[in-house]
């Protein structure tokens, strides 16, 4: 099976200048390959670094040490630690979707907006655009009454959906999901695990953080666990052999 992304002997560390410089160790030594249409979900500590390897890879962090080879649709193969900011932005626009707990969208754009233009990076229509932003909203059980207002006077909960609505309505090619049901109710996180399901059938390949491992265990093809700088593989209810990745 062919691998969209391969990262290997990644490292990440922040420098701390207001102590003396000294150098934090965000992750280290990661070696990861990614399938075309298949599920990794990633476990460990708070702190021990997943959300470092996730936003290494989306290039909101530029890694210290490593390679980030994907399959670009748009560039060819691609290494993202070296890539341009140019060039990250465009496979961002229309390849990578990037979900985390927390929103981050312009202060004066609505929900339906949001998602509006996000479809229209995939050169939609804006008639389409709107309808299946439309779809998208109502599906993630956003009430329409929200449709037009300023996200930022939403809930937690309410906040996610739309972040996950906001990128898997764009069907990457690559989903990368940092918690993204940690403040969702059980409605609503079926909601997100068919919608999952739905985008794997369709060709998108996913990496996932999780601290629900039942909810984890439903979607994803492989579990690594990170500790002390590596992954190691964990054998689950699928059969998964366990084995240290190195």
């Amino acid at each position: 099976m062919k691998n969209l992304l391969v990262v290997e002997a990644l490292r990440k560390t922040f420098t701390m200048h207001h102590f003396h410089g000294k150098d934090i160790v965000g992750c280290e030594d990661i070696h990861l390959s990614l399938p075309q249409g298949r599920f990794i979900g990633l476990t460990g500590e708070s702190g021990a670094g997943k959300s470092t390897i996730l936003k290494c890879i989306y290039r909101t962090y530029t890694p210290t040490e490593g390679t980030v080879l994907f399959d670009s649709d748009q560039l060819g193969p691609i290494d993202l630690a070296k890539a341009t900011d140019r060039e990250i932005l465009a496979i961002r626009k229309r390849e990578i979707g990037y979900v985390s707990q927390f929103l981050n969208v312009m202060p004066r754009v609505t929900a339906l907006e949001v998602v509006t233009d996000a479809i229209l990076d995939m050169e939609e229509g804006p008639g389409t655009a709107k309808e299946k932003a439309k779809e998208m909203l109502a599906y993630f059980k956003l009430p329409s009454l929200l449709w037009d207002s300023f996200p930022r006077t939403f809930s937690g909960g309410e906040k996610l959906r739309l972040n996950l609505a906001q990128a898997m309505a764009k069907r990457p090619k690559l989903l990368l999901l940092d918690e993204p049901t940690a403040s969702l109710d059980d409605a609503s996180k079926q909601l997100v695990k068919e919608m999952i399901l739905l985008l794997k059938n369709s060709g998108t390949s996913m990496i996932g953080i999780f601290h629900d491992l039942d909810f984890m265990e439903t979607v994803a093809d492989e579990h690594y666990h990170l500790s002390h700088g590596s992954l190691k593989k964990i054998a689950n209810r699928h059969g998964y052999k366990a084995e240290l990745v190195k």
